[in-house]
Parts: structure tokens; C-alpha cells; sequence
């Protein structure tokens, strides 16, 4: 197992340098001078030149990329351009706030979808089942913006039950959390449900059953734990889509994470702080993968005796 853990850190590198790179050769290719964003409208072009120079923006776009990965060697993400802070201190500061939305918005989903995964396949073809179903198509076919608004206009504007924006306490915490965590929720409820039923059709259920264990007891210890795996699979890779779905839904409910400020910095081409916010995401979704093909081992132990 450590040298599997090891490996795959050892991994990540090539994922980093090819984010960093796709972003940063995008970055420069797409309109708008940062120099003259930094420098103001109204700038003559001989300030344009002294701040692009200052900036570093007057090298060759391959030094300019050598010279940031380098500084990323040593930990270092650079300045932002348009608030003169360091780049580690900006996401440093947002990122307890994406972290709070993913986890509150991963627990809804599981807590529902689970549970409802469940029932829909211990009631294959009944109406619970066939609700369930469309419920979980509607989750996956509703857009993060649409939904947002929706839930805003209804209990912060009409019902006036929760604010519509902001992060002061519990309360505002509410709508985006649901709104991130219904796509995943349906996920959650359609993988749970296929998983059951195949795992409730084995061999091994219809013995335990036919030595008179109670329904529910076989079903929780029996058939759940080996359906979590591909359930537990799922749950990792939707931890993806929240952070990539965060940037939608904090915009949305002017939540103050990390989302929200790359869609800033993109309006203003604040290239080290798009750069520094794409990066944290890469090495958040492969540190998450990495916990992921470790919980395997302890769901099924057949899977651990592979790491040894």
C-alpha cells in the first residue's frame, strides 16, 4: 500500500504540468492585455510597456512558462496582477469556503440518494422505484444555474425563508449547498440502485436469505457493503464536479470561495490566480481519487490483497 500511495503521488506531477501548461498557453491566447487591465483605461502605452515589463509579460511565452514552474517547484504561485497579493494567500482564504459548500452539499447528496438507491432497488418496478427514477433524471438534467435561481426567487424572494446570497451563518449555507448537491444526488441514487440489484441477485444473498435472516439485516450487512464500491467510485468523481460545479454556484450565491474568484480573475486575465485556482483543483481531484483507491481496500479486503 505505501508504495502504491507513493506512485501515486509520483503521478500527479505529469497531471500538474499538464494543467499548468493547457491553462497557460490558453490563458495567452485569449483576448486582453493583463497589463493594460492592471494599468487602467486611460494609461499612455509607456506605462502599458513599464507595467507589462514589471509583470514579466514582455518575455517569450515559453521563459514566461519555464520561469512560473519554477517558482511552483518552490511553492510559490505567484502574484495576482490585479490585487497585488500573493496568490497562495487568496486561495488560502477561499478555499475553507469551497471546502464547507463540497462537504455539506456531498453529505445531502449521500444522506438522500443512498437511502433512496436502496428502496428503489429492494422495490424494483414499484411506483417508489419508477418516482425515484425520474427524480434522478431530473437531478442530472437540471443546469446548477437554473436551479440556483429557481431557489432563490422561491424561499429567499417569495416565502422570504433564507437569504439569497452571502455566506453569514448556517442559513446561507443552505440553497447552494442543494443546489451543488442535487446533480450528485442523482448520481448517487442511479448507481446505488443498479449496484444493489446486482449484488441482491447473487448466490450468496439467496443462501443468506434461505437461512432465515430478517430482510433488513441482509440487505445492511450483506448486500450494502459489497454495492459500495462502485457507489464509493462515483462519490470520488463527483467530488470533481462539485469543485468544477462550485464555480457555477458560487457565482450564483456570491459565495465567497474559490469558484467565485477564478470567474473574477478570469474577467480581469489574472493569469497567476486562474493558473493557482486550476492547480488546487487538479491536486484536490487527485488527492481525492488517491483516498478513494484506498477505501476500496477497506470496503473488500479481496482488493487489499492486490496492494501487498
Amino acid at each position: 500500500m505505501y508504495k502504491y500511495v507513493v506512485r501515486r503521488f509520483l503521478l500527479m506531477i505529469p497531471v500538474i504540468i499538464g494543467v499548468s501548461f493547457f491553462v497557460f498557453f490558453t490563458m495567452k491566447l485569449s483576448p486582453g492585455d493583463p497589463a493594460r487591465m492592471v494599468a487602467g483605461s486611460e494609461a499612455d502605452e509607456e506605462t502599458v510597456r513599464q507595467i507589462r515589463a514589471e509583470l514579466g509579460l514582455d518575455q517569450p511565452l515559453l521563459t514566461q512558462y519555464v520561469n512560473y514552474m519554477f517558482k511552483l517547484v518552490q511553492g510559490d504561485l505567484g502574484v495576482s496582477f490585479s490585487s497585488g497579493k500573493s496568490v497562495s494567500g487568496e486561495i488560502a482564504s477561499r478555499l475553507p469556503a469551497t471546502a464547507k459548500l463540497a462537504f455539506f452539499s456531498m453529505i445531502i447528496a449521500i444522506v438522500v440518494a443512498i437511502p433512496i438507491g436502496i428502496l428503489s432497488a429492494t422495490k424494483q418496478y414499484s411506483l417508489a422505484d419508477n418516482l425515484s427514477m425520474v427524480a434522478a433524471l431530473l437531478g442530472v438534467s437540471i443546469p446548477n444555474f437554473w436551479l440556483g435561481l429557481m431557489l432563490i426567487i422561491v424561499f429567499a424572494l417569495n416565502l422570504g425563508l433564507l437569504p439569497s446570497g452571502g455566506s453569514e451563518g448556517f442559513k446561507s449555507l443552505i440553497l447552494p449547498s442543494v443546489t451543488l448537491g442535487v446533480g450528485s444526488m442523482a448520481s448517487f441514487t442511479r448507481t446505488t440502485r443498479s449496484s444493489m440489484l446486482e449484488v441482491i441477485r447473487q448466490d450468496y444473498i439467496r443462501t443468506v436469505r434461505a437461512k432465515g435472516v430478517n430482510e433488513k439485516k441482509v440487505i445492511r450487512r450483506h448486500a450494502l457493503r459489497n454495492a459500495l464500491i462502485p457507489v464509493v467510485t462515483v462519490i470520488g468523481l463527483q467530488v470533481g464536479t462539485l469543485l468544477g460545479g462550485a464555480v457555477v454556484t458560487e457565482t450564483v450565491f456570491s459565495w465567497p470561495g474559490i469558484g467565485r474568484l477564478m470567474i473574477e480573475s478570469i474577467k480581469k486575465k489574472d493569469e497567476p490566480v486562474v493558473l493557482g485556482c486550476l492547480i488546487v483543483f487538479a491536486v484536490c481531484f487527485s488527492m481525492i481519487n488517491l483516498l478513494v483507491d484506498i477505501l476500496y481496500a477497506y470496503i473488500d479486503p479481496r482488493i487489499k490483497s492486490q496492494y501487498r
